[in-house]
Parts: structure tokens; sequence; C-alpha cells
């Protein structure tokens, strides 16, 4: 049957949808989807509009920009800072589904999330366009517009979350916002420039290529850039190199990137198509003759435009010193990364990245408009300077912040508050205490939470691991550079610290004992004591052949050196190192006393002469280091910057990643006494000054911890915590990883009451929070964690035990 519409001389209205909510959500990105899926945990209703066919904004497939935030690629010293919460949650999901880091299916992961929260609905495709106001400085409705299905959608709630990148709910309303650099003066910034100028970080388009494993021609586009000399970087170029990568192509940092996108998007078309064909074409990369251009981005990835203002406007200052906020709700620590305006075009430095020496809060007084009264920031549009945007715009911290801002709007829908009334001292205290329930990290704030059970209980373990030794039974690492060992001590004397070494001849290393200088950092700047050794000869030149060179050589030096000295055995020459006596083990009495728990670290001092040996142990919140450069995030092993930059030098002492990152073997007396039971009902959920968690001994065969109450508790919920390596920074597309599931994750537990019923079990665990829910509440006096030790290498680890009775 056919349906005919007459004409209509007056014109027709677009099929319009009228929604009322608690929370509108306005961006799709990272920031946005984190921020509504943690608002609808806390039992709000939530919509969702977002203008894209996907989520994750610069994460997606459409642009491909892997997810990162204050780990920094592991090039800084900030340990143990990957974002806790949805974020986390997120990215651990995305390592076990999709080790290799294809943006497809992160996408999926993403919707998958937003699609499992019944209080949320997702609008896709879908374009805010237009407000109402109640009043000059209150919100009252957002209209919006999908092309998908031609319909029109006015959204009408109590708050609004702007998270939309270019800031386009807060721009409507009228918000005070902010476009380029300000003067050094407005902030007491050392990296501002003298006077404001109209300079920001530009857009970027990335392209993959495929090897199809035949000769495949390029015809460039009519419009692709000609003379690839014009970028005065053209010789980096490379037939390696595809997607984030190469973020430094960049562009439009002098034009208005809001309204000059789709200007500056032709352009970066012009540069990428131009660089394929420089790449096929010039006959300077015959390796290229192979590959194909398999995706080119459709929509830059936007680094920059409003910055919207709040009662709070984070500085340098904030990043460097490391400033404590009382409404610290989150934290960042990439670096204070500024790129060129210029961008490609430009003939400096691609990028300059200055890291603090440690993570820094950010309060919640940056993720509001100060003029607004019901508008939330979140993403990269909250309320920061130029300078200390170059670090608060990376996508984990955007995201960590929104998480923030999602139990900050609960909170004021709960109790019918504005946001900036969350400053009261007692809702500020709900409010922490909230976020850290939900797995957000706040460095420096621990905050009791009322509604847990588990502290209220007597904690017991089977057994707890008291480190006395890590055994020796891996490779011995040449002290080509420096390497430590960073230890947890408890307060008192230091103990005594044994490592086996091997030598080339009677030589002495250099063995420095230091701490960081602020509490809670990880950058090891202040020396203790040093002690110097003597080392006597371990190896010995002799002629052998090599077959008898590789059986006495295995397990006594690196992969790589053994392949190296096997050749030139092959060759004639003499086999350099042989052994001839056993392992030297040295012990160092540092003969000194600290006033609180923290971190030490060991610092081995370069002597190519010497190797230290092995272990295939590891144990959580211990760690070897070296210093040494982390190629993606500095330009080399130590930070120096300019002078008045307010920036601090230091030097960064780095891990490495895992198949790599073996930690030194090494005798410890007494042994140190720092994965207390108890830890599992603290705050926080990480190492900090100390481990923060309980490890069972590696030989207890049942490893079981419990908690006991005077009297019958109710228990409708048991949320426990895994070690999922908060170290790592699981980048979410591109990288590939050595892992699905993180070596100390536990897998399976179960869970008994106090009389010895199961009451609840969980397999095959790779998540870091995983929660029991009871249909029924139990009533029990104890329950009992029984779980299993991950592998041989690692013992069973459990990080934190929450009990609620609803």
């Amino acid at each position: 049957m056919t349906l005919k519409y007459p004409y209509k001389p007056e014109g027709r209205e677009l099929n319009t949808i009228r929604l009322s909510t608690d929370l509108v959500v306005l961006g799709g990105g990272m920031a946005g989807t984190c921020c509504a899926i943690t608002a609808a945990r806390q039992g709000i209703k939530v919509v969702l509009v977002q203008d894209r066919p996907v989520l994750g904004g610069n994460a997606s497939s459409e642009v491909r920009l892997w997810v990162l935030g204050a780990t920094s690629h592991m090039g800084n010293n900030n340990r143990w800072a990957r974002e806790g919460g949805v974020i986390d949650e997120v990215l651990v999901e995305n390592l076990y589904r999709n080790q290799d880091g294809n943006a497809l299916i992160f996408d999926s992961i993403l919707l998958e999330k937003v699609h499992a929260e019944p209080n949320i609905t997702l609008l896709l495709n879908t374009a805010v366009y237009e407000l109402t106001k109640q009043a000059d400085d209150r919100i009252d409705t957002v209209r919006a517009f999908c092309s998908q299905n031609s319909t029109v959608y006015d959204v009408k709630a109590g708050l609004f979350v702007d998270a939309t990148g270019d800031g386009i709910v807060g721009f409507m309303a009228g918000a005070a916002f902010r476009i380029g650099a300000e003067s050094a003066s407005e902030f007491d910034e050392k990296l501002a420039p003298p006077e404001p100028r109209h300079e920001l970080l530009g857009h970027s388009l990335y392209f993959y290529s495929k090897d199809v494993g035949r000769p495949t021609r390029f015809v460039p586009p009519a419009f692709a850039l000609k003379d690839i000399t014009k970028i005065p970087r053209y010789r980096r170029f490379n037939s390696h190199q595809h997607g984030c990568e190469l973020w430094w192509i960049e562009h439009g940092g002098l034009l208005d990137t809001v309204h000059d996108t789709e200007r500056i998007k032709w352009d970066l078309w012009q540069i990428v198509y131009g660089v394929w064909d420089h790449i096929k074409n010039s006959g300077q990369f015959p390796e290229a003759e192979t590959l194909t251009l398999e995706w080119v981005g459709m929509i830059p990835g936007k680094r920059e435009s409003r910055r919207f203002e709040g009662d709070y406007i984070l500085s340098q200052r904030d990043i460097v010193e490391q400033r404590c906020h009382d409404d610290a709700v989150s934290y960042g620590g990439w670096a204070i990364d500024l790129h060129p305006a210029e961008g490609v075009f430009g003939d400096g430095p691609t990028c300059t990245q200055w890291h603090s020496k440690g993570v820094y809060q950010i309060p919640l007084r940056c993720l509001y408009s100060r003029n607004i009264s019901n508008l939330l920031l979140a993403g990269r549009i909250i309320s920061s300077s130029h300078v200390a945007f170059g670090s608060t715009r990376v996508m984990a911290t955007c995201a960590h912040n929104a998480q923030a801002v999602g139990v900050a709007a609960a909170i004021c829908i709960e109790h019918g508050l504005d946001p900036n009334e969350l400053l009261d001292v007692d809702l500020m205290r709900q409010l922490q205490a909230r976020l850290l329930r939900s797995g957000q990290h706040i460095p420096g704030v621990t905050v009791d939470d009322s509604a847990d059970l588990a502290p209220k209980a007597t904690v017991t373990a089977s057994s707890t691991y008291t480190p006395e030794q890590l055994e020796p039974d891996a490779e011995y690492l040449p002290l080509s550079g420096p390497h430590a060992m960073m230890i947890p001590v408890n307060a008192g004397r230091v103990p005594q610290m044994g490592f086996w070494l091997m030598a080339d001849g009677p030589t002495e290393v250099e063995v420095q004992l230091r701490i960081a200088s602020k509490k809670g950092n990880f950058t090891p700047d202040v020396i203790l004591a040093t002690r110097r050794v003597a080392v006597k000869q371990t190896f010995s030149e002799t002629q052998i052949n090599v077959s008898e060179y590789t059986k006495m050589y295995v397990g006594v030096r690196s992969t790589t050196q053994r392949k190296a000295s096997q050749s030139n055995i092959a060759h004639g020459a003499t086999a350099p190192r042989s052994t001839t006596s056993e392992p030297q083990q040295i012990m160092l009495d540092f003969d000194v006393v600290l006033d609180e728990d923290q971190y030490v670290f060991v610092c081995l001092m370069a002597n190519p002469a010497v190797s230290v040996q092995q272990t295939d142990r590891m144990a959580c919140g211990v760690l070897r280091l070296s210093h040494s450069q982390g190629r993606r995030v500095s330009i080399g092993a130590n930070q120096e910057p300019p002078e008045k930059s307010g920036i601090d030098a230091f030097e960064f002492w780095l891990p490495e990643r895992r198949p790599k990152g073996k930690n030194l073997a090494m005798v410890l007396d007494p042994p140190i006494a720092c994965y207390s039971p108890e830890d599992i009902t603290r705050n926080p959920d990480r190492p900090t000054t100390r481990p923060n968690v309980w490890v069972a001994d590696p030989n207890d065969a049942s490893p079981t911890i419990s908690l006991n109450w005077p009297t019958e508790q109710t228990i409708r919920r048991i949320e426990v915590t895994f070690d999922t390596d908060v170290d790592h920074p699981m980048e979410s597309v591109l990288m590939s990883h050595p892992e699905e599931v993180m070596p100390a994750c536990v897998r399976n537990i179960q869970v008994r009451d106090h009389e010895g019923r199961i009451i609840g079990s969980i397999k095959d665990n790779y998540q870091t929070r995983r929660t029991l829910y009871f249909k029924t509440p139990i009533h029990t006096r104890g329950i009992s964690i029984e779980t299993e030790h991950p592998n041989d290498r690692v013992p069973a680890t459990l990080v934190h035990v929450r009990c609620y009775e609803n």
C-alpha cells in the first residue's frame, strides 16, 4: 500500500522526541562515556548524546589514538599511576579481548559498556545545536538532531555535562572560556609567553598501511601535497611507522580550531596523501613496494580549542609543585606537553614535554562552570591555563576527571544541589569517599567509607609474604648503566641488602641508597648513603668451542651478549667470559634510620665490567628500575629544562616492559614486613608509600584471608580488588602487549561464611574489581576468601575487600 502525503505550503516539522532525565552528558568521547557509565552506576538516569556513530572520540576507530594518562608510556617516574574506575575497567577489558590494539574492537567494548547500563539512554549520530535556559545562569533543555533518523531530541534535565571537546553547550550557554596562551604573569607560569598569544595545539590525522605480499602502486589524488620538502622534518618519514606513531603530522594551531576544522582537515588530507606518495613513489623506500594505504582518518583528532573557566584555573605551578587541594577528586601525570602552533610545518621541535616529579591533584573547582550553575565540565575543556592544558588534555586523565564529575552529579541530584555546593567539607568528604569506593584513586586522599563493613572486622590470613630473599634464578644483567631495586621498607633501620655479582676482573661497584624528596613520589632525588663494594674476578678468558661455551654461558649473561660472544667465537675469537667461580654475594649495611614507612631505591651504579643476577620472582610494589630514557616522552635519561622555566631538573628511573624487566635477585636482612592482611580494608588501592596490599607466602598451598566481626553482619555485596598492575599503561590501540591477563591477577576465588559454607565464587577473573552480589543478604560473623597463586613466579595478592549491607 502506498502512503501519500499532500503538498503542505506551510512546510513540515521534523519528528521530535522529548526526553526528561536526571543528567545529560553531551559528548561521547572517553570523558563523556566514562562519565555517563559512572553516573548511571550511581543510580541516576542519564542521556548520553554523541554526534558520531561510535563512542570514544579520539580513541575510536575514526581517529585511532591510544588512550594514555599519568602512566605516560611508562616513560616517567609516576609508578602505579594508571587511572582507576571505569577507565581502568575499559582498558583491562580491551587488553583481554584486544591484545593487538584493533581500534574496531575497542569501539565495540565501549558500546557494550554503555549498552549494558539500563540507566543510560544513548543517542548516537546526534548533534546538539540549541538550548533553552531557566535563568541566565541555568540550562533547562538542550536540542539535538540525529541525521540518521531525521529526529530532533529535546532533552530536559537538572544537570548537564559538557564533554563535547569544543564546549558547544558551554559556548551556547554563555559560559566564560579562553582560547590560546595566557601571559606568563597571569598565573606566574614560566613556560607561558610574555604576552597573550593565539597559539594552540593543532589537529592530527592518521593513516595505516598494510603489507599485501605483492607489488602495489599508488596514484595520489590531485590534491595531495606535491613538494614534501615543505615539511621541514620530511626525512623522518619512513615505511614502518603509521597510526598515532605519526602524531606529529599536526596542523591548525594558528587557525580557529573550532570553525576552521573542515579547512584543517583538508590540509591534513593533502599532507597525508603527499606523505604516502613520497613513501611509495620517491624510490627511497624500496621495502614499501608491497605496502598499500589501508586507512586514512576521515575526521581529525583535535587537541585544543576552548577552555572554560571554573572556580579555579589549574596552572603550571599546580602541576610542578604538586599542590594539594581540599577538593581534590582526580589527578594527572602526563607531561606538560606543548606543541608548536605551526605544527608539521614548524622547523623547531615537534613538542616539548616537561614532567613533574610525580602526579598532581585536580580539584572539583576545575570541573564546573563558574557562570552556569548546573553545567559540569569534562574532557579537554576543563578549567586550566594553556600551559597546564598541555598535561590535562590526554584521554585517560580526561576520563578520570569525568568519572569524578559523574559521581558529583549523582550527589547533586540526590540532594538537590549545584556542583559548587559540594565544596562544603562534609559533602566533599562524601564525594571523595564514593569516588574511592568506585575505584577512583585520588593521590594523598584517604577517606573512611562509613558504609563499608570490612574495616570493622578483624583480618587474619593463612600466611603473609615477608620477603627475605628474591631467589637468584635468572640471567645476569650487565651494569652498563645504573640499575635500582625499589623496595618498600618500614619506619626504623633500613635492612641490610645483598646482591649476587659477577665481574671480568677485580673492580668495585658504587651503591647508593636513595629516597624521594616528596612523600608519595617515585623520583629518587635524595641520596641517603653511598657504599663502594669491592668485587673480585668471577669471569676469565679461555679458549673454548661454541657448544661448550653455550652450555657454560646459559643463564649467566643476557641472550644478546651470549649470541654476540658465540658469533665472535665462531670467527676464531677468544670467548670473553667464562665462569671460574661462584657469583660473589655482597651485603650492604647503609646504617640509615627512616622516620616513616616509604620506598627506598637501592641503586647499583654503572660498571660495565660487572653483572648482577636477576630473578623471575615478582611481588606487588617491588620493581627494578634503570636510569634511562623513555624515548616516546623524553629526550634523555635526565630532564634538563631551560633556566627560569619553572620546571624541575631530575633523573628518570624507569622499569622495563614485560617480558623484560626482571627484578634483581637480592637478600633482605631482616625481612621486610610490608604486606599486612589489614591493608585489604584500607585505602588507597595501589602502592604509594607502601604496597597497600596483602600478599600470601609463595609456599602457602591454600592462601586464604579472613574477615571476622564480633557480631553477626548483614552483607549484600562483597567487592574485591585484584592486582592488575596499575603500572602498565595498557595503550588501547596500535601497540601489541605480551599478555592478555596481568601476571599477578588472581584468577579464581571462593568465599565462605563463618560456618564454612560456600557463599560465592569468581572464576577466570582478569579484571581489577569484581563484585559478588547476593539477592538474599548473607547473615554471618565472618567471611573467608580462598585464593590461588596466579603462577609460580608471583604469589596470590589481594588489594582491597569491601563489604556492604546494601
